[in-house]
């Protein structure tokens, strides 16, 4: 699978076979010698890497060079496509491994009681030997491919540990004296059969373990991927003409409805989601899935969004609402106009930010490829020198070559390599469930060391629907100044042009089409209507053109003192510009907004709000939201914004920016970690998305602080899952060395290394976020 940019073209390989970090750095090597790669990251727990090229024409290559380096290239999908599997798939070989091990470790058991419940040479031989060199065929394999490369992994150090082991077992036995030539009873000689057996198998359990606890990391793609449907009920017949497609006389093998009948006369016929184009429409039954993004064209509905944006209460549509696939429909029957199909869905823009999130590599896991580099040879020299140090000081061959075969099996990196994309893959899965989409990794590991939040204020922190409070015109009728204003701003999207447009629809007033219109950034609208060149925007602005603001200043002072955001209407003359009305406009803060704020400020957490407002009423609307007056940054325009993050930066903090417009895209990229709000009403959503590093899917200002806390928990958990790696090596290998730890428990220490690691990120998935944050 490969995604384009205007830069290069980004490649998924799906690759089979990797066991361990040495793994990991191995694949990213053969990779990045390929010419024409910009960058490669492989991940151990997506069993995946991502390729950086030019040309999209080079996949085949890419999946040579990784066969050459020993692994099987896959589909990018095959880690999530497998865990359709039951949970006890591929247990056999594992089964089979410890059937045939149990016989061998019987006379330990007996050992306790004082029984000698020992096997004769022969069956531990014959029971040994199918685990050491059939179950543990795919160490051999891995471990040549290593070898080849001229580098180390986990399958090298158990394939020459278990090797060494077996071997051992079986010079001893063929070597061992024959007492019964001088009349003697025979004795069994020794053997660690039982020890490289048990390794083999113990190293299969914790694989298999391992695998399952992945299928787990991997839920939140699968519960995204599971959302679509795989047909859609196209609605045909009369009235087809309209979506661009023919009309049908029979339906396709998928049947048709012949009780949909649309208002035209139409009827429905079920084709394949894929095949769905935009402008069709569709027929949504209750309690379906939309099957693509559209817009409601008949009927009224609610709409369970939850998987989406985690909101749990169904959303109220009204024809002309925009309808996102895969949320669940109501108990309406509704029809539906196609805007976006494929890649172009809300929910395929989620799954690939989620996807992009959980293939990247945090900064934090260079550490780990560093020491992967070298572990594996370091190991080798190690067990070497424990070799020769218990040989050379008076004991036998046979017991130095059991103390490096152990420092050999407990040394195996397979934790190491799982710790970071383990965590990051919970934290990042059970985020999206709760509606905050975590685009990279490096957004995850920085933003729980931010001390500053900076918010936009309108649409952020407020409702962003603002309306019209008060006019007051000058030499005009209140309608006509009004009708003048929204002839204006008729032809804009900004929620003051909105709000104007409202209140002449309220009064029904006659709005004529503008000409020549202009927006001026920053300060406001300019254009004509019936003849007059009007300017509607900032008092600062008008203050700028000069226009005598005198009849109105103590009106305009009044109102800003209450909070409302006030704008003035002048007419163009030749000889300047001339004041025809004041305007004031408020808005009302969000919903959980105040709390939202009171939250990071219990954490310790300075918030800042950015707004294009005069210090009035920006400070009236901060005194509600219970901000200080000196959090508040007012006057500021969109160009700015992004110098105020940096601004606050420059102060030595870390700095999380907050907002859901075109406008914000800047200062969302300037910050240390942006996070863009959803926008209900889709405007400039996408942008901001993209210059995120965290995209909250519902205009809940709480998600700020939930993002914050499951940041914070996943860095947690990456680092205690390091923690634990290193230490299991630092304090097995030594141990071995010193003969402490048997092969047995080593192999059984290294399994547990994994499991734990992986156990430890699975607990992120409990994560819900704070009462209120819902």
């Amino acid at each position: 699978m490969s995604t384009e940019t205007p830069s290069h073209t980004t490649i998924d390989i799906g690759i089979g076979g990797m066991t361990c970090a040495s793994c990991v750095m191995r694949v990213e090597k053969a990779l990045k010698r390929v010419p024409g790669v910009d960058s490669a990251t492989v991940n151990l727990a997506t069993e995946s890497a991502r390729i950086a090229v030019h040309d999209a024409g080079m996949e085949a290559r890419l999946r040579r060079a990784v066969r050459d380096a020993g692994y099987e290239p896959l589909a990018p999908s095959a880690a999530i496509d497998a865990v359709d599997a039951s949970p006890w798939a591929g247990f056999g070989p594992v089964g089979i491994g410890l059937a045939l091990c149990a016989p061998l470790v019987l006379p330990m058991v007996g050992d306790l009681f004082g029984k000698d419940w020992m096997l004769p040479a022969l069956w531990q031989f014959l029971l040994a030997t199918p685990v050491q060199f059939i179950l543990g065929a795919r160490f051999y394999k891995a471990g040549w491919h290593a070898l080849l490369a001229r580098t180390g992994n986990m399958d090298l150090l158990v394939a020459l540990g278990t090797t060494a082991g077996w071997a051992l077992s079986m010079w001893l036995w063929l070597t061992a004296p024959d007492h019964s030539a001088h009349g003697m009873p025979a004795m069994e000689p020794h053997l660690y059969f039982e020890g490289s057996a048990v390794v083999v198998t113990l190293v299969l359990l914790g694989k298999w373990l391992e695998a399952r606890a992945k299928r787990q990391t991997t839920a939140a793609i699968r519960a995204l991927h599971s959302l679509r449907p795989d047909t859609a009920h196209l609605l045909v017949g009369m009235g087809a003409a309209a979506t661009g497609r023919p009309e049908q006389g029979t339906a396709p093998s998928g049947g048709s409805d012949p009780h949909a009948v649309g208002e035209r006369g139409g009827h429905t016929v079920d084709v394949p989601v894929a095949e769905v184009l935009v402008g069709d429409k569709i027929v949504v039954k209750p309690g379906e899935r939309f099957p693509v993004d559209g817009t409601l064209l008949e009927g009224r509905t609610q709409v369970d969004e939850s998987m989406l944006t985690g909101e749990p209460l169904p959303v109220t549509k009204d024809v002309g609402a925009k309808l996102t696939g895969g949320s669940i429909n109501g108990e309406g029957r509704v029809v539906l106009q196609v805007r976006a199909v494929g890649v172009d869905t809300v929910l395929s823009s989620i799954i690939r930010l989620v996807e992009d999130a959980q293939a990247a590599k945090a900064p934090i896991q260079r550490l780990v490829d560093q020491v992967s580099a070298v572990f594996v040879p370091v190991v080798l020299v190690i067990a070497l020198v424990t070799l020769l140090a218990w040989y050379f000081t008076g004991h036998s061959f046979e017991v130095a070559l059991i103390h490096a075969v152990a420092v050999l099996v407990i040394a195996c990196p397979c934790a190491l390599g799982l710790a970071t994309p383990a965590a990051i893959m919970a934290g990042t899965g059970v985020a999206a469930k709760f509606g905050i989409l975590i685009k990279d990794a490096q957004a995850l590991e920085v933003v729980h060391t931010v001390n500053v939040v900076a918010f936009d204020k309108t649409g952020t922190l407020t409702v962003g629907q603002p309306r019209l409070t008060a006019l007051m015109p000058v030499g005009l009728t209140h309608d006509e100044a009004l009708a003048l204003a929204a002839g204006l701003q008729s032809g804009s999207e900004h929620p003051l042009a909105r709000a104007v447009l409202q209140a002449a629809k309220d009064k029904a007033l006659t709005v004529t089409a503008p000409t020549d219109v202009q927006a001026v950034a920053g300060r406001g609208t300019q254009g004509k209507v019936g003849g007059q060149t009007l300017l509607l925007g900032s008092l600062r602005w008008m203050a700028e053109l000069g226009v005598d603001m005198a009849p109105v200043a103590a009106q305009a002072a009044d109102l800003q003192a209450g909070g409302a955001t006030v704008s003035a209407m002048a007419e163009q003359h030749a000889s300047g510009a001339k004041l025809l009305a004041l305007l004031a406009f408020a808005d009302e803060p969000k919903p959980g907004a105040k709390e939202a704020l009171a939250t990071l400020k219990a954490r310790g957490i300075q918030t800042v709000m950015i707004s294009g407002d005069n210090r009035g009423a920006a400070e009236a609307m901060a005194m509600r939201l219970g901000l200080d007056a000196k959090d508040v940054l007012a006057e500021v325009l969109p160009g700015d914004k992004a110098a105020k993050v940096a601004a606050l930066k420059a102060d030595g903090k870390a700095v999380a920016f907050v907002g859901d417009g075109v406008n914000d895209a800047p200062a969302l990229a300037a910050a240390d970690v942006g996070m863009a709000m959803a926008n209900p009403n889709g405007g400039g959503t996408d942008v901001a998305m993209h210059a995120a590093g965290i995209t909250l899917m519902r205009g809940d200002p709480l998600l700020v602080a939930a993002a914050l806390d499951i940041s914070r928990r996943t860095v947690s958990k990456i680092r205690q899952n390091l923690f634990w790696a290193f230490a299991y090596n630092a304090a097995g290998i030594p141990l071995a060395a010193l003969g402490y730890l048997s092969p047995v428990v080593a192999g059984a220490a290294m399994a547990l290394s994994s499991v734990s690691v992986m156990t430890n990120a699975l607990l992120l998935k409990r994560w819900t976020p704070e009462q209120g944050g819902k």
